[in-house]
């Protein structure tokens, strides 16, 4: 089947893997859209999807009800015929895994949206007109907006394809203007800022940037990173090998250094035409779960420190618990020799305390002058580490 761009590469680009794939495995004369009735969701169990979200420890989710090529998740008045309702499931999917989110689950439940149509005729129209028209906007992308708002009352909004029109053509300031003062989510809506040329990492509640931004400092402004557990594809691909997914190492550390940097992480999957998130897909949102069980304390409701990562030791990074007033230092490494020197923290005699999450007793220290600080980790057996893949020290009383 088609993943997320093969349209783009299949029609527009006319790639030649892409092509030729289409020829040997498909009749003369087939077009994308007959993939529609081949899109079936027979396996799609929205409670089983809201089960593994929630053990994925994750905090919202964002469901794509429309990518650039059209197709909607919900019945939409605006997309007759190329909705989920009309072809293929017969079933409203956005419906049916908000229902289960909300009755499962304490995730804040989100919608993706494309602005643009790649092949829609309107909006090939008006981009012709060098965008002086508004045929596509006013008769399919806007009112898909307010469709989905006012159907569903997703909490995040995240806009995407701009088309490479600019938001006076998309009129987002004057949806935005609805959505924050009149929409049923008035109070709760959270907006990335992807609505027009020149909006992205400019405008919006928080930046996306571009696709799995990291920029591996501190941002002024909320952002986030939007990225993908398969690194070459946001939707599904048979053909993907073990390789081309991340490590559930790589996904800690994306984690870390991304909260350390004040950003949220996205972090994509892609379904099958059945309707099943594959299990390496579940595996690594499961493992993600565990992982946040034992360290979440230096995740949720932290702030950036005055330092995001260490100056000494490599792939440590800091968080801050403002409530406990505790300094949160993730390692992604356990050292050989069984001590860990760190550049950033000032410790005070008598009084910083060092502990490690997940173990009972204290750790003991020295204090290395003005800067710094070496600590004495436990020895312990694999079985005796709290978890696997990074571990937490929290330090408390350090200027």
């Amino acid at each position: 089947f088609c993943s997320t761009f093969c349209r783009w590469y299949w029609q527009k680009e006319k790639r030649e893997p892409y092509v030729k794939f289409m020829e040997a495995n498909y009749p003369p004369g087939f077009s994308y859209e007959d993939f529609g009735p081949l899109f079936t969701a027979e396996f799609f169990d929205p409670n089983q999807w809201a089960d593994i979200l929630k053990a994925s420890g994750a905090k919202y989710v964002v469901l794509t009800s429309k990518h650039h090529e059209g197709f909607t998740l919900w019945g939409s008045k605006y997309s007759w015929n190329w909705n989920a309702v009309d072809v293929g499931p017969k079933r409203d999917l956005v419906a049916e895994l908000a229902t289960s989110v909300r009755n499962r689950t304490d995730l804040h439940f989100g919608l993706y949206h494309s602005l643009f149509e790649w092949f829609n005729p309107l909006f090939l129209e008006d981009a012709t007109n060098v965008f002086k028209t508004r045929k596509f906007p006013t008769s399919k992308s806007l009112p898909e907006l307010y469709e989905i708002v006012t159907k569903y009352q997703p909490e995040i909004i995240w806009s995407d394809g701009n088309g490479n029109a600019p938001d006076t053509y998309w009129n987002s300031t004057g949806f935005l203007a609805w959505l924050y003062n009149d929409s049923p989510v008035r109070d709760t809506v959270v907006t990335n800022d992807r609505w027009g040329v020149g909006s992205i990492c400019t405008h919006g509640g928080f930046y996306t940037c571009s696709d799995r931004y990291n920029p591996g400092h501190l941002l002024p402004h909320k952002w986030e990173n939007c990225m993908t557990i398969d690194r070459r594809s946001w939707g599904y691909r048979r053909s993907a090998q073990l390789d081309d997914y991340l490590t559930i190492e790589d996904l800690v550390k994306q984690l870390v250094e991304t909260v350390s940097c004040g950003g949220n992480l996205l972090m994509n999957v892609g379904p099958t035409h059945d309707g099943r998130i594959a299990v390496v897909f579940e595996e690594r949102l499961r493992q993600m779960g565990a992982w946040l069980k034992v360290n979440g304390e230096a995740i949720y409701g932290t702030k950036p420190w005055r330092a995001q990562n260490d100056t000494v030791t490599p792939d440590v990074w800091y968080t801050f618990s403002p409530k406990e007033g505790k300094v949160n230092a993730v390692f992604l490494n356990w050292p050989v020799s069984g001590t860990l020197e760190l550049g950033e923290p000032q410790a005070k005699l008598g009084e910083t305390q060092v502990e490690l999450v997940g173990y009972k007793e204290l750790l003991k220290w020295v204090a290395l002058g003005e800067k710094g600080i070496v600590i004495a980790l436990p020895q312990l057996t694999p079985k005796q580490l709290p978890c696997q893949w990074g571990w937490t020290l929290q330090l408390t009383d350090i200027n």
